[in-house]
């Protein structure tokens, strides 16, 4: 009869074994050196008002009460991997305002940190007519940026390390056999999607639910990110959510959990998804082969945008300028600015009167 020793020195072979074979196949990374610190970087962008500040506070437990994020802000956290060890760092930026502040993204975006970036895209389930644009615009500008320090690591060599990244961590998180390995187009660095308010979309309209929940599992699968939905009222969802969040910002286990069922909150870590199990874009009125889609992504914006017709974006054209959003205002210091508009006003005035 076998030791129990034996045994656990089998297991814990096993698991070497196991570890091993995913960094060959570029499913993780090396482990680290237990005493170096490790400084990781974590971008949040999404709808407005959508609660990532809520989120931020909660994965760094946090007991405050969360403010509206002004323009782009800040802040950190520290974890200790074990004991007598160092505690490494994750640097938590957070752009607010939704669509409207985008151009801030270049700012947390850097060849220093771009390594070890990640992004947690957070869209309110709740408001499903500007889900769509909102992730299609920030996706975008953020990727070209993270193309763009990519681009220039390779061009120049340099990096924090003295060596430059990897060009690209992602097109390696599906497994080597999975059969839309070829078909996905994932995004240049870790992303994580988060559907905010689930207790709100918990009541909506079962199609309605479907649809949202499809197109999500969609865009989580086709840019290989992980998906979940939470609600800040759900100690349970968020807990889910908290480790999520602490594998992109710590290196910590995420969890094996996963519920693709559309009646409870989708939680599918990446590559645990495939367009077979996703199925067709859900749509009944209309032909397909008559929304003269340009590719699958395409597809699946056009039958959403059937059911969620686009908000205007005007507004958020309108509030391009953090100086003119009423959520920032100060009375004192909006008074002050006023008057000096209109001093400003009154020498341009009188300049062109002089000039002419």
């Amino acid at each position: 009869m076998p030791k129990i020793s034996d045994a656990l020195w089998e297991l814990a072979a096993a698991e070497v074994r196991a570890r091993e074979r995913e960094v060959s196949e570029g499913l993780a990374e090396p482990r680290a050196d237990p005493s170096a610190v490790c400084e990781r970087t974590l971008f949040f962008m999404g709808s407005k008002a959508g609660g990532k500040t809520t989120i931020v506070l909660r994965c760094l437990d946090r007991d405050e009460t969360p403010k509206s994020t002004l323009a782009l802000e800040y802040t950190f956290g520290r974890r200790a991997r074990g004991h007598n060890t160092p505690k490494d760092i994750a640097h938590f930026w957070e752009l607010g305002g939704g669509t409207s502040l985008s151009d801030l993204i270049q700012i947390p975006i850097t060849v220093q940190n771009v390594g070890a970036l990640s992004v947690v895209l957070v869209l309110d389930l709740s408001k499903p007519s500007v889900l769509f644009g909102t992730a299609e615009r920030l996706l975008q500008v953020t990727r070209a940026k993270v193309d763009q320090v990519f681009s220039d690591l390779q061009r120049t060599g340099e990096s924090k390390s003295g060596k430059p990244p990897a060009p690209n961590r992602a097109p390696r998180i599906l497994h080597k056999d999975h059969p839309d390995r070829e078909l996905i187009n994932p995004f240049p660095v870790p992303l994580l999607i988060i559907g905010s308010k689930f207790d709100i979309f918990q009541d909506f309209d079962s199609e309605k639910k479907k649809v949202i929940s499809k197109t999500l599992r969609f865009l989580a699968h086709y840019y290989g990110a992980s998906l979940i939905f939470t609600s800040t009222k759900s100690e349970n969802l968020m807990a889910k959510t908290r480790g999520l969040v602490t594998h992109l910002a710590f290196g910590m286990e995420r969890g094996k959990t996963v519920s693709v069922d559309p009646s409870k909150p989708l939680i599918i870590p990446t590559g645990m998804d495939s367009f077979s199990q996703i199925g067709s874009p859900p749509i009944t009125d209309v032909d397909i082969g008559t929304l003269h889609a340009r590719n699958p992504l395409d597809l699946w914006k056009k039958v959403f945008e059937r059911v969620f017709p686009p908000e205007s974006t005007s507004d958020l054209k309108e509030l391009k300028d953090p100086a003119k959003d009423p959520q920032y205002s100060e009375a004192q210091i909006d008074s002050m600015r006023a008057q000096k508009d209109q001093v400003c006003k009154e020498t341009r005035v009188c300049l062109s009167q002089i000039k002419g």
